[in-house]
């Protein structure tokens, strides 16, 4: 195993390596900006280095200072957690030509899955079913409607090389295609490098279900179950839960066995999460492959009893998948994540500031995966989430009940969060059967809270 391991992010991720750091006796390293000096994730660490401002830019995703840490703490790997420079092909990259190991799948996967229009077109290849789509490299108006009436509307219209429902809007004409168009190139261009976007067909009353892969150097793909990401705002995930309850026994084996087949398409190693959207006839669509660990891994964990962070480490050392998991049986329980945002809980607008209380109560079978510390401040520099709460049951009506008394029992003040709409959604009859897509926040929430 590795003796020093240098984590490249902040916050809940970073602690949650660190604390598999601590218990595989692997000293941690964590790196931090002007706005964490104070961080938990710093606090934690066997060692911490300056790399930079508060912005992301001059910090944590300055490619050239982490590695300058990297090589000065001497590590043997480096973990990119997921966000920031987890799925940039060039980071991965120069760790390797560093003679650093770097946890997650090879270069050329990162840069085949991290655009859309390559991943795309590998798994029409491995006869994967995609959604209808189109890849619009420049704004000529007349290309963009000819490509759009071929899909029909609605459309999705999403930055090619995106990712965490940045650069994504919903349209349902021409007239409203053109006017974010030039929006989303932008967007596209700040935050991913590339202007090019992609049209996809918006898939009515879906559900959003991913799967967990692992793969080894020597060609094994396991799927290790799926979870429901189906609750979200913004085209970001508030709730998810695993195994997915929607799902028959006959869509699950499917939804599993498209994950592997996309998993072996690509040549995957280590960790990573292949999403689809399901329809209400259960037909089941790719939508992409995210080539990290993902913020909702711990449900996977919960019902499955494996350390996905271990599982990395012992992939990356390039050890068989197969001996790795020997132990694992599925336990045939329930787990609920609910992510907390430093927001507004109806307008969703980021809400910084000075936490002056953040009190949750000891709970058997909650776990929490927490960055913040009470007292500190939450600037508003990177993304609001600040922490998640996971509730494991024997069954998913004994989850749902563990994680909303926990819910309705947490004190915080000092900043707004989205307690207040988490709750609301699991109190939701809706919800509770099982009864949701992807606009239930929208279209049945957020009307009974405004």
């Amino acid at each position: 195993m590795f003796k020093k391991l240098l984590i490249a992010n902040r916050g809940e991720i970073a602690v949650r390596v660190i604390k598999t750091c601590e218990r595989l006796g692997i000293k941690s390293v964590s790196v931090y900006s002007d706005a964490d000096k104070e961080s938990l994730h710093v606090q934690m660490a066997d060692e911490a280095y300056y790399i930079g401002g508060s912005r992301v830019k001059e910090s944590y995703l300055n490619i050239n200072n982490i590695i300058d840490v990297a090589k000065k703490a001497n590590v043997d790997a480096i973990h990119p957690g997921y966000g920031f420079l987890s799925e940039n092909s060039e980071f991965a990259m120069k760790i390797k030509e560093s003679g650093i190991i770097f946890i997650g799948p090879s270069v050329t996967v990162i840069d085949q899955m991290g655009n859309k229009i390559k991943a795309r077109n590998m798994m029409e290849a491995a006869n994967i079913p995609v959604v209808p789509g189109a890849t619009i490299t420049d704004s000529d108006e007349r290309k963009v409607m000819l490509a759009a009436r071929k899909i029909g509307y609605p459309i999705m219209v999403k930055a090619a090389a995106g990712g965490g429902g940045i650069g994504m809007e919903k349209v349902t004409n021409e007239e409203e295609l053109l006017k974010v168009i030039p929006s989303i190139m932008k967007k596209s261009a700040m935050f991913f490098r590339s202007s090019d976007i992609y049209l996809e067909k918006y898939i009515e009353g879906p559900r959003h279900i991913e799967a967990q892969i692992v793969g080894d150097t020597n060609g094994n793909v396991i799927c290790l179950g799926e979870r429901d990401c189906t609750i979200q705002r913004r085209h970001q995930k508030i709730i998810e839960e695993s195994p997915a309850l929607s799902l028959s026994i006959e869509g699950r084996k499917k939804l599993h066995e498209l994950a592997i087949r996309a998993g072996k398409a690509v040549h995957y190693t280590n960790a990573g999460t292949v999403e689809f959207l399901v329809d209400e006839k259960e037909e089941i669509y790719f939508l992409e492959m995210n080539t990290r660990l993902q913020v909702e891994h711990p449900v996977t964990e919960e019902t499955t009893g494996i350390d996905l962070v271990e599982l990395q480490l012992n992939l990356a050392l390039e050890k068989d998948v197969t001996e790795c998991i020997t132990p694992y049986k599925n336990k045939e329980n329930h787990a609920i994540e609910a992510r907390i945002y430093a927001e507004d809980p109806v307008r969703f607008f980021p809400s910084p500031g000075h936490l002056l209380k953040w009190r949750f109560p000891e709970m058997d079978h909650i776990r929490y995966d927490f960055g913040v510390i009470e007292g500190k401040e939450i600037t508003p520099f990177y993304d609001p989430m600040i922490g998640k709460v996971i509730a494991k049951g024997e069954s998913r009506e004994a989850a749902i009940h563990l994680l909303l008394e926990c819910m309705e029992r947490a004190e915080v003040d000092g900043i707004k969060t989205n307690i207040p709409l988490i709750i609301n959604v699991l109190k939701s009859d809706s919800f509770q059967r099982g009864l949701v897509t992807t606009n239930f926040v929208y279209d049945e929430l957020l009307p009974t809270l405004k």
